[in-house]
């Protein structure tokens, strides 16, 4: 890799936590509270042909390049997550239309549909896709998406890329086998375990509001962590038995991006305390796909100042205008 694709960051901002925090807090948040404001952002409900809707920022750039670039946030992330913000910002002024798409039950989309979010539901993605490409036309169709939704884009990738016309997508720190990216998050800083267990629990709670039939207000008044919740929700509100089976439908290991036939790169990092960078070697890579693993990140952290500003913007700007 040359050089300058290396993510080298200041001595005090290398450690993993640091850098996992700043992505979605501090510095980068408050740079994007300031810049969703100035954003003349176009919000779409789009209908894939199943009847899903989903909901999705759409901002044009102001030195059009022909090219748009789909945003998918992380779990429990949504459109107006930090990390999408400002990566939409920087992507904008490089010319290309940015659609920041929101998962089912993500960002204030929870009425939308009544059935709750669960991670194998990539064709809905898909459908809402083709929705927004019938409505816009752009040359050059781009997805890129961090952690879970750089599981997302990497699956949609491989089973709907021909048909959506797409020319190349981009994940960012992707669960690869979320067995092992469940058990990573119990095992690291407590922290990241409280953080998605209070952001998953109010969504769920938002959900209730509009659709109180499902009920299950009680048990969320007892889960105390993850593990209740995954046992519960799979069982009950997924077509599978058990966590294993769930897990093993969205992975990435083995061959399942065998047939991807666009370009596509994952990037990673070695320290990041969520996504062990070792399960990159159960994938048996086809030829279009290519790693870019660095040193240093965290997960989709990649700050590279105090402002937050992070290298991953650059790098998907630089991947993506390869292909223009």
């Amino acid at each position: 890799m040359a050089q300058n694709n290396r993510f080298i960051p200041p001595f005090f901002l290398k450690n993993s936590h640091i850098q996992s925090v700043l992505n979605s807090v501090g510095p980068r948040k408050i740079r994007a509270n300031r810049l969703a404001k100035r954003l003349n952002s176009e919000t779409l409900i789009l209908e894939a042909r199943d009847g899903t809707r989903l909901l999705g920022k759409y901002d044009r750039s102001q030195t059009p390049n022909k090219s748009v670039i789909v945003l998918l946030h992380g779990w429990e992330g949504s459109s107006e997550s930090a990390y999408q913000v400002t990566t939409a910002n920087y992507l904008l002024k490089q010319g290309f239309d940015v659609l920041r798409l929101n998962l089912r039950d993500h960002g204030d989309s929870h009425h939308l549909n009544r059935e709750l979010f669960n991670s194998t539901m990539t064709d809905e993605v898909a459908g809402a896709l083709e929705c927004f490409f019938d409505l816009h036309h752009h040359d050059k169709r781009f997805l890129a998406g961090f952690s879970l939704g750089g599981n997302f884009t990497l699956r949609i990738a491989c089973d709907h890329g021909q048909a959506l016309a797409l020319t190349a997508a981009a994940a960012i720190c992707p669960p690869v086998d979320p067995t092992n990216a469940m058990q990573a998050l119990d095992d690291t800083w407590f922290v990241y375990h409280r953080y998605f267990f209070h952001r998953w629990s109010r969504s769920l709670r938002k959900k209730l509001i509009h659709f109180p039939e499902h009920g299950y207000g009680t048990f969320l008044d007892t889960a105390r962590t993850l593990a209740d919740m995954n046992q519960f929700f799979i069982s009950n509100h997924t077509p599978f038995d058990d966590e294993e089976s769930y897990f093993r439908s969205y992975s990435l290991t083995g061959d399942r991006l065998a047939a991807l036939e666009i370009p596509a790169c994952l990037i990673s990092s070695e320290d990041d305390p969520i996504i062990p960078v070792e399960d990159l070697k159960k994938i048996n890579r086809p030829q279009q796909l290519s790693f870019d693993t660095q040193q240093f990140g965290g997960h989709c952290g990649f700050i590279k100042n105090v402002s937050a500003h992070s290298w991953v913007e650059n790098r998907l700007s630089e991947w993506f205008s390869g292909y223009l």
